[in-house]
């Protein structure tokens, strides 16, 4: 984003706010006082008096990371429930019928709150339940992913295969896995989603969801400027999404069947 707005003689400004839309609608404010051009937005949960103060100042702006036309404010990004029903599907493809999740907190989070209902759908269709013990709900850090790991993962009746709404924590889960004595694809399978750099790189490889980060935030400036000459373009733009298959997922052994 940074390159390409400097390329085009702008220069980014960066706040960040945790998930709290009273900050960042204080933020967005501080900005637009100072003359800021236009605002890239994260997600669609946001305080409807910034929309409202966007509105009246004429400000453009996109939420990135997302796809939802049936909202009048554009987006940009991977339509997340189906990239995650994607994701599910992958392994119950392979065989697995006992799976777990491991998810980002869905307040204020629209692309958590997506993917959740990816992973469920694909579940339902596939007439398997997800028990309230197997999904556990966590910040984005390895500490707390691993934290649910060792939560779905004890007791006697645990899952083969355990899907993440994020590779950070998938990566927390495959630790957690090893620190168990577990190996990872053969007594549990583990997907993420992002396809991060680190994830080609770790042993196993994880399998996860490429989204195609650098094009979104680029095609995000794009917008923003061409609103800004004045150009007439559409709102919405869908970013595909890639199934990667690597070394993390495997069909459940006999062992982990019985």
């Amino acid at each position: 984003m940074q390159k390409y707005l400097s390329s085009r003689g702008y220069m980014l400004i960066l706040s960040t706010n945790g998930y709290d839309i009273d900050v960042e609608l204080e933020q967005a404010r501080n900005l637009i006082g100072r003359g800021v051009d236009g605002l890239i937005l994260r997600g669609d949960c946001h305080h409807q008096a910034l929309r409202d103060l966007l509105a009246a100042r004429d400000i453009p702006f996109i939420n990135v990371g997302i796809y939802n036309p049936t909202q009048p404010h554009a987006s940009i990004g991977v339509d997340n429930e189906a990239a995650a029903h994607r994701a599910m599907m992958h392994l119950i493809e392979i065989g697995h019928r006992r799976i777990g999740v491991v998810s980002a907190l869905q307040r204020n989070n629209d692309r958590a709150s997506a993917r959740i209902r990816g992973f469920k759908r694909a579940l339902a269709e596939n007439g398997l339940d997800l028990p309230a013990e197997w999904h556990v709900e966590v910040r984005y850090t390895l500490d707390d992913a691993r934290e649910a790991a060792r939560q779905i993962l004890t007791g006697q009746d645990v899952p083969t295969a355990i899907a993440c709404g994020n590779d950070v924590l998938a990566y927390g889960v495959m630790l957690e896995a090893e620190r168990r004595g577990l190996s990872v694809p053969t007594d549990l399978s583990v997907v993420g989603f992002d396809d991060l750099e680190w994830s080609r790189h770790l042993r196993p490889a994880l399998t996860t969801l490429h989204v195609p980060t650098d094009l979104t935030w680029k095609g995000a400036g794009e917008y923003i400027l061409a609103r800004l000459e004045g150009y007439r373009v559409p709102n919405h733009y869908e970013v595909d999404y890639s199934l990667v298959i690597r070394e993390s997922t495997a069909p459940p052994s006999q062992k982990m069947i019985q």
